[in-house]
């Protein structure tokens, strides 16, 4: 027989169950009310920078961007000397891309370094709501890469900004390797768990712009086939460029041709130009910058150097051209100094037609100048042809010192700060980066060291202005017109400096160039009175 009865519980323990007629066993369970989810956010910008009013496509760049980003999957580079435009180009992107697809995720990620990326992907996930945000031991890239794998969070792109050096984006170094783009700026230092390209998801609904000056580090990401080279503006682009940033001043047509060409079309030059001369009008003009400009080397770095603010670039860079590639300077310095060492030469000739021959060691043109001297002398256009070298009997310090010297051009090739010609002898690079090359040596106490070094190659290279050496001097000749410009300090460098500007002017008397050749001539003989004495030999010839 059941017992009937009528339990109640009360009191401070009372969870408002009664039981009546109770015949068998009670279990009371407890259970703690469930995490209410979070209602899923909208597609939306997350870019911290507003959109540029002023923007100038430069050709079918977009085109090519949007032509590549479509592909499902897809990982796009854009790659190019610092200062010509790349993030530019990228925000614009995404404002095309929130416009024209609402239903789009926009993210934007700065990777200059580990401390600011890993703070970038925080406020991604803050944005997307990620589950495990608030978990402090969590991986925030870990995070991310799940969301974005997710087809249901809709399509989205993922700009990974100034992404320059390789050390970030790649697996963690070890202690010893630790690289100062680690640093966060207040002596922590952090490093991926893994390499960035394992939490890139391979989805088919999402997209990855990179923006890189080396292709060493954009390739940590994307593929050689899917880099976007970004050179700067053509003619057309570059005037209207700078016709928008000078607004309705009077009088800002006369002289924007010649202002852009002298600023070699770089964007960022164009801008910081328009922004020192807005500043100072109606006192300054277009045509009065050009004019102080084209002063001196002084006044080009004095105006080169004057920041302007941009608002469209991250808050960790420079709006100065010159301090923009200072940075990477340092950074070729830092990991390659042989190859930073070329640079710091190849600073002081003429921006193009810089031979392969004027730039191997002095010792080599040292030799090769005195063999000459004892009846030894190579044929001039043998010596200079582009031909290969056949010779397989080089000996294994020759060998060392071709790859070495291959890995130096390569390492300044890849930042764009040279270029290879058609004949893969020459060399050629922007005279703007040959200006903040030798503001750097100047700064770091190294540009005699370096201007001895151009006189006594050049020197080494330059023959007499004798027929058989016209071929020759004809190509050496805008490089002694450069050294014009480059009297040294050292006596026996004094010495090189006038003897290159005698056969240089040698050669231009004989092609019909009195006037340089006269100019060229007094130098070298001013010179030689000083150094030599008036009865010396060598200055009475």
């Amino acid at each position: 027989m059941a017992y009937s009865s009528k339990t109640t519980f009360a009191g401070s323990q009372n969870k408002g169950i009664q039981v009546e007629h109770n015949s068998g066993h009670i279990e009371n369970h407890v259970h703690a009310p469930t995490e209410r989810a979070e209602t899923p956010p909208r597609p939306s910008l997350l870019i911290p920078f507003r959109r540029d009013a002023d923007f100038v496509d430069q050709g079918t760049l977009l085109d090519e961007i949007r032509k590549k980003c479509s592909v499902p999957a897809s990982r796009v580079a854009l790659v190019g000397l610092g200062g010509v435009g790349k993030s530019q180009l990228a925000i614009e992107y995404c404002y095309r891309t929130a416009e024209q697809s609402p239903e789009t995720w926009v993210f934007w990620a700065h990777a200059g370094n580990t401390a600011r990326l890993e703070q970038s992907y925080r406020k991604i996930a803050d944005q997307v709501k990620a589950h495990g945000r608030e978990d402090p031991q969590a991986d925030v890239f870990e995070l991310v890469h799940d969301w974005l794998c997710n087809e249901k969070n809709g399509p989205w792109l993922l700009v990974l900004d100034n992404a320059d050096d390789a050390a970030v984006l790649s697996s963690p170094p070890s202690n010893s390797q630790k690289t100062q783009a680690d640093d966060d700026g207040n002596g922590s230092s952090r490093a991926l768990r893994q390499h960035l390209s394992t939490y890139l998801p391979p989805s088919r609904h999402g997209s990855v712009l990179v923006t890189s000056r080396t292709e060493h580090a954009a390739m940590q990401v994307v593929e050689d086939s899917d880099i976007i080279p970004v050179k700067p503006m053509h003619n057309t682009a570059a005037h209207a460029l700078l016709r928008k940033k000078l607004g309705d001043m009077d009088d800002k047509d006369d002289g924007i041709a010649e202002l852009a060409t002298a600023l070699e079309h770089i964007p960022l030059a164009l801008v910081q130009a328009a922004a020192y001369i807005r500043k100072r009008a109606p006192r300054c003009s277009v045509r009065q910058y050009l004019k102080k400009y084209q002063r001196s080397d002084r006044a080009k770095t004095s105006l080169l150097d004057w920041e302007a603010g941009h608002h469209r670039r991250d808050s960790a860079a420079r709006n100065s051209i010159l301090i923009t590639w200072e940075i990477s300077f340092i950074h070729i310095r830092s990991t390659r100094q042989s190859a930073a060492d070329l640079l710091s030469l190849m600073s002081f000739f003429d921006r193009q037609g810089i031979h392969e021959a004027l730039l191997r060691s002095q010792d080599s043109t040292e030799n090769k100048r005195e063999g000459r001297s004892k009846g030894e002398e190579e044929d001039q256009d043998e010596e200079w042809s582009d031909e290969e070298d056949n010779n397989d009997n080089h000996s294994v310090s020759a060998v060392s010192v071709d790859d070495r010297f291959e890995d130096d051009v390569l390492a300044l090739r890849d930042y764009s700060f040279i270029t290879v010609t058609k004949n893969r002898n020459i060399f050629e690079m922007h005279s703007l980066v040959q200006l903040a090359t030798r503001k750097w040596l100047k700064n770091n106490d190294q540009l005699d060291t370096w201007r001895k070094q151009f006189i006594s190659n050049l020197c080494a290279e330059l023959p007499t202005g004798e027929h058989k050496n016209w071929q020759k001097c004809q190509a050496l000749f805008p490089h002694a017109q450069a050294a014009l410009a480059q009297r040294p300090k050292d006596k026996e460098s004094l010495k090189e400096w006038a003897l290159l500007l005698y056969n240089a002017a040698w050669y231009a008397v004989q092609r019909g160039r009195k006037y340089k050749a006269e100019h060229m001539s007094v130098m070298s003989m001013e010179v030689r009175r000083e150094v030599l004495g008036q009865e010396n030999v060598e200055t009475l010839r």
